[in-house]
């Protein structure tokens, strides 16, 4: 007897898969986190067997679901080329896009390099700035689509990934241990500046700004050099600097979202641009 899989079950699934996190799928997928259960619960009863084991707030995969999460991956990615293959049709226009300067670097090029090679007529332009600046952008109408950042308890629009705030400093370095406490950040108007300057003033900590332009490159070079610390997302820290921990005297910062902003009227092109973002930034680094 020929059955047949519901691919809208598998996507659910992988999404699961990807991220850990029921919510953070769901949302992706545009459902709420009851739906997205169900789905997961329908296709376990399908398959007559747990995929997912929950650790802790996490969800992991079962030794069935590690199992078909590959077949999973091939099986969406076919559905999707042959979608993509029958619907195509000539994408142009123009695109104004805004994300922030520590993300625009790091996780950006890919999604930019994907969408340019797919979609060569479209002319995409890029706003960086800080976060509440792309928000008001996006009420503006002058922005598109924006990519934001969020403490987690906060956020609105469409959390894409939930990351943990930290402190930043040289590798071998000690200007965490001085005071008042030399700190470099982007802009005045970077959304972790409150959130920072509020845990030193719980601490008691002196603080004095080192360097404040706009400028991810120089805020770097100001770290890097020792002349001061900053506070950055996990994933988007270069290589050769040092996360501070809490024996470095130094308060612990709450968790962020990276959320994506659309316009309540989205234009096709820009929708087609958050699913490259989605595919990006929508899973565990």
């Amino acid at each position: 007897m020929t059955r047949n899989l519901d691919i809208t079950l598998v996507r659910t699934f992988v999404a699961v898969a990807n991220t850990g996190s029921m919510t953070i799928a769901a949302n992706s997928l545009h459902l709420t986190q009851g739906a997205g259960s169900q789905q997961i619960k329908r296709l376990e009863e399908t398959f007559d067997c747990l995929l997912f084991e929950r650790d802790g707030r996490r969800l992991e995969l079962s030794p069935v679901g590690e199992r078909f999460l590959g077949k999973a991956k091939l099986l969406l990615g076919m559905n999707d080329e042959i979608w993509n293959d029958m619907t195509a049709r000539p994408l142009e226009g123009k695109l104004k896009v805004g994300v922030p300067y520590d993300l625009v670097g790091t996780h950006f090029p890919p999604v930019f390099k994907a969408f340019s090679e797919a979609y060569p007529n479209v002319e995409v332009s890029l706003m960086c700035a800080t976060s509440p600046e792309l928000i008001d952008a996006i009420g503006a109408g002058s922005l598109d689509l924006a990519v934001v950042e969020e403490t987690a308890d906060a956020a609105s629009g469409e959390c894409l990934r939930i990351e943990q705030l930290v402190w930043v400093g040289a590798r071998g370095g000690n200007a965490h241990l001085r005071r008042p406490l030399p700190i470099s950040m982007v802009a005045d108007s970077c959304c972790f500046r409150p959130v920072v300057l509020g845990a030193l003033r719980e601490r008691s900590i002196e603080w004095r700004t080192v360097f404040e332009s706009g400028n991810i490159e120089a805020t770097t070079a100001t770290v890097r050099s020792d002349m001061a610390v900053t506070a950055w997302l996990a994933s988007t820290i270069p290589g050769d600097l040092a996360i501070l921990r809490g024996e470095d005297d130094l308060p612990a910062l709450p968790n962020f979202a990276i959320s994506l902003r659309l316009p309540s009227v989205a234009p096709f092109i820009a929708q087609e641009f958050a699913r490259y973002v989605r595919e990006r930034l929508v899973r565990v680094s």
